[in-house]
């Protein structure tokens, strides 16, 4: 990945949470969301009720991890790439006043946007610290559960993501997050197009490399789910309107990628 897609995955996320900030919903080109483009629909209104709209509006995941996650009263969470506070405030309510939540983001924006809402949940248990997930600023085995909603993605070096990962989770703690996936191979041009790296697309991982990154870094009891196939057409729709999409050959990337579940346990 280069330097200036670095630099645009960052602007494309700050300029989501100032649009949150403002009102407007940013979850179009170069979004995560895949084939469920909005919040309601990822996790259920059950889920919702009580956050912050803004929260709700710079959400850009592909999977509701609270559903998987196996939280319970008085655990200590991570959730990487927290950008406007979603997971962490609903992570916040199964942990109880006895457990903690900290919100990991590396957006200035993003995280001025999650502690607003923060602020507006009302929630004690809740904090946010700015980072990248390849040096994740917490002690070793500091947490008992690691999630994330489409973030690994994002980052060129999963292996060293999974290792800090597996790093600051206690013995017996456990990994639940939900990420896109490499189904068949791709042409290497798609690898570098910049909105399919703010899609999470991109930077996905074939399944059998991911199994063998989070087994290499010491993680037992791996479990990869492959939930939702995108089709040509749904990865289409995730291009910016600036693409070059005359080059590419959609046929090519049809079922090629999908949203999964993925767990693992230190």
């Amino acid at each position: 990945m280069s330097e200036d897609i670095k630099k645009q995955i960052r602007h494309f996320y700050g300029k989501l949470a100032k649009n949150a900030k403002k009102g407007n919903s940013c979850c179009c080109s170069g979004s995560c969301c895949g084939p469920i483009a909005n919040a309601p629909l990822i996790y259920g209104e059950e889920f919702l009720e009580g956050l912050p709209e803004e929260a709700l509006m710079a959400s850009q995941g592909c999977a509701n991890p609270l559903v998987f996650a196996d939280l319970k009263e008085g655990d200590v969470v991570l959730d990487l790439g927290s950008g406007g506070g979603i997971d962490a405030f609903l992570a916040a309510k199964i942990v109880g006043d006895s457990g903690k939540v900290y919100g990991l983001d590396m957006t200035d924006d993003m995280l001025a946007l999650a502690e607003e809402n923060r602020k507006k949940a009302g929630l004690m248990n809740v904090e946010f610290i700015k980072g990248y997930i390849e040096d994740i600023p917490l002690p070793d085995e500091s947490v008992d559960v690691v999630i994330s909603n489409c973030v690994v993605n994002l980052s060129e070096d999963k292996e060293k993501v999974f290792r800090e990962i597996y790093r600051v989770i206690k013995k017996g703690g456990h990994l639940s997050i939900a990420d896109i996936v490499t189904l068949k191979e791709v042409p290497d041009s798609v690898r570098q197009m910049t909105d399919l790296w703010v899609s999470c697309i991109a930077g996905s991982m074939p399944v059998d490399e991911l199994n063998k990154t989070l087994a290499h870094v010491g993680f037992k009891d791996i479990s990869i789910s492959v939930e939702h196939v995108y089709s040509k057409d749904v990865i289409k729709s995730m291009l910016g309107d600036e693409a070059r999409i005359d080059s590419i050959d959609f046929d090519l990337l049809d079922g090629a990628f999908g949203s999964a579940v993925i767990k693992a346990v230190k």
